[in-house]
């Protein structure tokens, strides 16, 4: 039941940042659009599908507080502040997507909104793996840090590579939904964000690896767990060449592996610690009785559906977007 619960989590995280994460992306790209039509654009590419890529955030903190509460009831009282600014950041971006269709004098209120929520969004989920990463202050299990603890310069950097990561994972996505001038667009912006992230992942991983010595001494004997951080090496060379060649696919599944892979190389860094050096899996799991009655429901129906729905609703709304009357 454990390895059942941690997998879920994982897939969820995962699917969670990565299709979020473009809309995020995309959000952030959209402060800087010059043009009413361009803003207009980006906003039909992610129009069908923002609000259900936002379930899987709400999957992730159902699954921490039913599975494992303890890593729940810390993430909470370590970011308690940043957690309440993404909550309102994504609330502003979804009332700032409905209100500026309806809005003329006062849309450009609602487009700062909708950019500036998307940014608070990405900067604070980065902020929150990168205090993760150096450690948070712990005594007995305990969170002891106080309300800025997690507050630190590599933090800070980290929330600034995830806007980077996401904006790179919204153009990458402009690329395949879109044709024309905002196509060329999303293209030189790939570009530009690509090294941008490719030197934050090398930051973080050299961070980690200097900053406790059994993940040096985790990575140095066993070689096979360069595995990931080589995947993602390739996986960037792939899509320097998939920019080359306009395969429009393919810098969204390049820089998705990438960001797989660099999940992936976390995971390993810090494996069995669901909070870095202070609290395992096996200590962090609630009861096998919730966990095998969360089974039933929520593991054996409900997620396998949202799976499902994920599937279907990104095959309906697939290929190129185009203008059009109801703005899909």
């Amino acid at each position: 039941m454990i390895t059942f619960w941690v997998a879920v989590l994982s897939v969820s995280i995962l699917i969670y940042v990565l299709l979020d994460g473009f809309d995020l992306g995309i959000g952030i790209i959209f402060g800087f659009m010059p043009t009413e039509a361009r803003r207009a654009s980006l906003l039909q590419a992610i129009e069908p599908l923002w609000d259900g890529n936002e379930t899987w955030l709400v999957v992730t903190g159902v699954v921490l507080w039913g599975a494992f509460p303890i890593v729940y009831a810390t993430l909470l009282s370590a970011f308690y502040l940043p957690l309440l600014a993404m909550l309102g950041g994504l609330i502003l971006r979804g009332v700032a997507f409905e209100f500026r269709d309806k809005a003329e004098r006062l849309r450009w209120i609602w487009d700062a909104g909708f950019a500036l929520g998307s940014l608070v969004a990405a900067f604070v989920q980065g902020v929150a793996v990168g205090a993760l990463v150096e450690g948070l202050p712990m005594s007995d299990g305990q969170y002891v840090g106080g309300d800025f603890g997690w507050a630190s310069p590599f933090a800070l950097l980290c929330g600034v590579g995830l806007s980077i990561g996401y904006a790179l994972l919204g153009a990458a996505w402009l690329a395949y939904k879109c044709e024309g001038e905002l196509k060329d667009t999303a293209y030189r912006l790939i570009r530009f964000l690509a090294p941008g992230l490719l030197f934050f992942l090398v930051v973080v991983f050299a961070f980690a690896l200097n900053k406790n010595f059994a993940v040096m001494e985790r990575w140095l004997t066993r070689p096979i767990l360069f595995l990931f951080p080589m995947v993602g090496v390739s996986a960037g060379a792939l899509l320097g060449a998939s920019i080359k060649q306009r395969w429009d696919a393919g810098p969204f599944i390049t820089v998705a592996i990438v960001f797989v892979s660099a999940f992936g190389t976390l995971a390993l860094s810090f494996w069995p610690y669901m909070i870095p050096f202070s609290i395992t899996i096996d200590q962090a799991a609630a009861p096998r009785e919730s966990l095998s009655f969360m089974f039933w429901g929520a593991g054996l129906f409900v997620f396998p559906l949202m799976l499902v729905y994920v599937v279907f609703n990104y095959r309906v709304f697939r290929g190129k977007n185009r203008p059009s009357a109801d703005h899909y």
